[in-house]
């Protein structure tokens, strides 16, 4: 069995709770075994990067160091914004020894200490890579045909690292979509900025990046954006409505965390999987075929 320490993070237990969900539901049917830190904290978000340098890497760097003290060896974690401020924590302390000494000491002023040797690892990287497409595929019950896939990877997952996949034009969410029967369209704003945060301060220029997005989806003629981010999922499914008010365009499209359209294919129940809280699931084509008569989703 696959076994791995655990970062939730606080986006995936609040308002990408489905995230959580799905992750939960899809591991346990491959047999993969996820052991949740103790104590975690908050990482920070990429925000605390630019307000506090140092408090950031140091809040970051504890959560490193308690998985480090139960013994692990690889953390993973279903956020692209966690994955990305772990490890950037973590290079950052390993890379340069002045913030690294000085982050350390703040840790022993805490009763921890970090060695630099768990390897810090987004979701998706386990499912591909060590679960493996083929074992992916012996799970599925439901081949996916005719679901046409924009796969969004947005901005945090393979940049500035490309630990597992490419760093401009990724294809491992299309590659998992294709083992499970989907067909995946050319999607040139796969890497492409959603906004992020500034949805909530400059929505009128996270909006239009949105847009873009969502227009580029349908254009390419998907009828699904699978997501693999929190914050991401967040923007690209609840405010379709003010975005198409706004630019008077019908750029409606449904969309899914990665883990999600899993567990369609390997069979669980849509509510098991968190679907009931997407804005979009409703106007999903999907959503009758998985759906049992008569049962509200």
């Amino acid at each position: 069995m696959l076994k791995y320490h655990y970062f939730p993070g606080c986006s995936v237990l609040g308002t990408g709770r489905a995230c959580e969900e799905s992750t939960q539901a899809v591991i346990k049917e491959l047999g993969v075994e996820l052991k949740e830190i103790d104590d975690w904290n908050c990482c920070g978000a990429t925000a605390y990067m630019s307000v506090d340098e140092h408090n950031a890497l140091a809040l970051a760097a504890r959560n490193l160091a308690l998985a480090e003290k139960e013994g692990a060896t690889q953390m993973t974690t279903p956020c692209s914004g966690c994955y990305l401020t772990l490890n950037k924590s973590k290079h950052y302390i390993e890379e340069y020894p002045a913030v690294g000494n000085r982050v350390k000491g703040s840790l022993r002023k805490a009763g921890l200490e970090y060695k630099g040797s768990v390897r810090v690892r987004h979701m998706l990287d386990i499912m591909v890579n060590d679960v493996g497409l083929d074992t992916i595929k012996k799970h599925v019950k439901v081949p996916l045909k005719g679901v046409k896939v924009a796969a969004y990877y947005g901005c945090q997952t393979v940049r500035p690292f490309k630990d597992f996949d490419q760093q401009h034009f990724p294809n491992k969410i299309d590659e998992l979509c294709q083992a499970l029967g989907a067909e995946t369209v050319y999607f040139p704003l796969k890497t492409r900025c959603c906004g992020g945060s500034q949805m909530g301060t400059l929505p009128q220029v996270a909006q239009r990046l949105v847009f873009a997005i969502l227009r580029e989806a349908k254009r390419q003629g998907a009828n699904l954006i699978v997501s693999v981010c929190p914050l991401c999922h967040f923007n690209l499914d609840s405010y379709q409505p003010e975005i198409v008010g706004r630019f008077h365009e019908d750029v409606s499209i449904p969309c899914m965390y990665y883990t999600q359209l899993m567990g369609l294919a390997f069979g669980i129940d849509p509510k098991t999987l968190g679907l009931q809280r997407n804005l979009t699931w409703d106007k999903c084509f999907l959503r009758k075929q998985f759906t049992p008569a008569g049962v509200g989703a």
